[in-house]
């Protein structure tokens, strides 16, 4: 018996959202949807996911009236080597934002051990209803044609430096020598054909069989970190999800090894040492109450703050901040998809990608990932991890739940600014009452470290008294940089970031 009138999906591509609505109407849970839609995103967001990425999975099954966390991030490679690469193939790019730039590493010594695939696999297996192949089938149909849409077409002339590195690349995205624009096709009959292998059972051929073995061949010839026991030992874990209360409700996230869910509990948790706030969103009370908290949050995390552990001490070793004047203030590519279906489950999964090494798994047309180049998820330097562990994210798949049931299944993309966007839209949509549009369309800032990151839409007014302040550095559009939020309420409503070019199907 249906619990909603309708299911819905919310993701950063129209035809991810309409890949993952096919599923629904023909039948499938909210599990086979959100599998479906990784893989169709895999070949629609080429510079944001690949099936050669890492996810994580926060779930909701009615079934089972319970919360799973699933962890299919990516591990260091390196087990089992023969000896030691003094320098691995590991080098810079820089890629320009509109209003900032971030360098990235690159190269097949870039590449940490996938788990997108063996993840959705997983998900399908453990929770799914649909047939395979039937989950499948949309991808499959994307990968062999689709046109470039115009977010796509600018996230692609930013990896320029990136998809231009190796000649099979180049022949998907300069195909003939024109790099690929809005408008154009894109077809990738590789990765085509290889879902449609994995789509007849043979997925694990990645992990353990000849595709395994071309890709650890290519590794060996060139400096690559990538080895055969890194892809035979690599395992999906499932574990508790991250909690906190936040006012009436309670927010999952994820649990260690990643960083982005306890930040962001952490950020609720000093959220409600104040009380509901007493101004008004987007005045100068809320910009500089927000930078503060995002201060405050940067200096705890610096001091070691990153897990569950961490937070459960937090309240009794806090001095407390008692109001907004004692606030101190301190002188990549991911895609999310929220999905509710009719009878209650919940699926919110972000992916990434990194920015991609440049390189496919040979033959696949499946971009491998350059997550050991990505300096946030390196603290202590890049390659300094063992073999075989699994690297932290920021990325931070949520549900927000009351009295047992879920209210919102909401994540984001954007590398280091994932948590203040969750952070931001959540605080709307409890503290201000406002709807997951309004609070996803709204303007956001970030504080870097060093200056606060700042979107147009605020007022003049708030903005000078906001810079009497702190450092700012004021954006002239909304751009991709600041995350891309996708939510929806259970059997009501979702919303798109826009900045992502986001969409959203309604299945009744």
């Amino acid at each position: 018996m249906s619990k909603y009138g309708k299911a819905i999906v919310a993701s950063g591509h129209p035809l991810v959202s309409e890949a993952a609505g096919m599923i629904l109407k023909e039948g499938g849970n909210a599990f086979d949807a959100v599998v479906a839609a990784g893989f169709a995103s895999s070949v629609v967001e080429p510079t944001l996911n690949s099936l050669g990425g890492g996810g994580l999975l926060m779930g909701h099954s009615a079934k089972k009236g319970q919360n799973l966390f699933f962890d299919f991030f990516v591990d260091t490679p390196g087990l089992g080597a023969k000896s030691s690469i003094a320098e691995p193939h590991f080098f810079p790019v820089t890629i320009q934002f509109s209003g900032s730039a971030q360098v990235f590493n690159v190269g097949l010594g870039s590449v940490a051990v996938p788990g997108t695939l063996k993840g959705l696999l997983h998900t399908h297996k453990r929770l799914g209803y649909m047939d395979l192949a039937e989950v499948l089938a949309p991808g499959i149909a994307l990968a062999k044609s689709h046109i470039i849409n115009e977010k796509q077409a600018y996230f692609l002339q930013l990896l320029v430096p990136i998809m231009g590195l190796s000649p099979d690349v180049s022949a998907i995205y300069a195909p003939g020598g024109e790099y690929l624009q809005e408008g154009d096709e894109l077809c990738n009959k590789d990765i085509a054909s290889f879902m449609e292998m994995v789509a007849a059972g043979d997925g694990d051929d990645f992990y353990h069989g000849e595709i395994a073995g071309k890709i650890v061949e290519n590794m060996e010839l060139n400096n690559g970190l990538l080895t055969s026991d890194d892809l035979a030992n690599y395992q999906v874990m499932e574990r508790k999800p991250l909690s906190v209360s936040f006012r009436d409700y309670e927010l999952f996230s994820a649990p260690s090894p990643s960083v982005g869910g306890a930040l962001i509990a952490l950020s609720l948790s000093l959220q409600s040492m104040y009380g509901i706030p007493d101004y008004e969103f987007g005045t100068a009370g809320y910009l500089l109450h927000t930078t503060g908290l995002m201060q405050e949050v940067e200096k705890i995390r610096r001091g070691g703050f990153s897990n569950e552990t961490d937070l459960k001490a937090f309240p009794e070793s806090a001095q407390g901040i008692q109001s907004v004047e004692n606030i101190r203030i301190f002188p990549r590519g991911t895609t999310h998809i929220s999905i509710a279906d009719k009878l209650g489950n919940c699926a919110s999964m972000t992916l990434s990608n990194g920015e991609g090494a440049g390189y496919f798994a040979p033959g696949t047309g499946v971009m491998l990932n350059n997550m050991m180049g990505e300096d946030d998820l390196h603290p202590e330097g890049f390659h300094s991890s063992p073999p075989g562990q699994r690297v932290g994210s920021m990325m931070s798949p949520s549900l927000l739940v009351k009295d047992g049931d879920v209210k919102l299944v909401i994540g984001s993309g954007g590398s280091k600014r994932i948590r203040t966007a969750v952070t931001q839209v959540l605080y709307q949509v409890v503290d201000f009452k406002r709807s997951i549009k309004e609070a996803i369309d709204a303007p956001r800032l970030h504080w870097d470290g060093e200056c606060v990151q700042l979107e147009p839409g605020f007022a003049a007014k708030d903005v000078e008294t906001l810079a009497k302040r702190v450092k700012l550095n004021e954006w002239e559009s909304k751009g991709v940089f600041f995350g891309g939020v996708h939510a929806v309420i259970p059997g009501m409503e979702g919303a798109a970031d826009a900045r992502r070019g986001g969409g959203v199907v309604e299945v009744n």
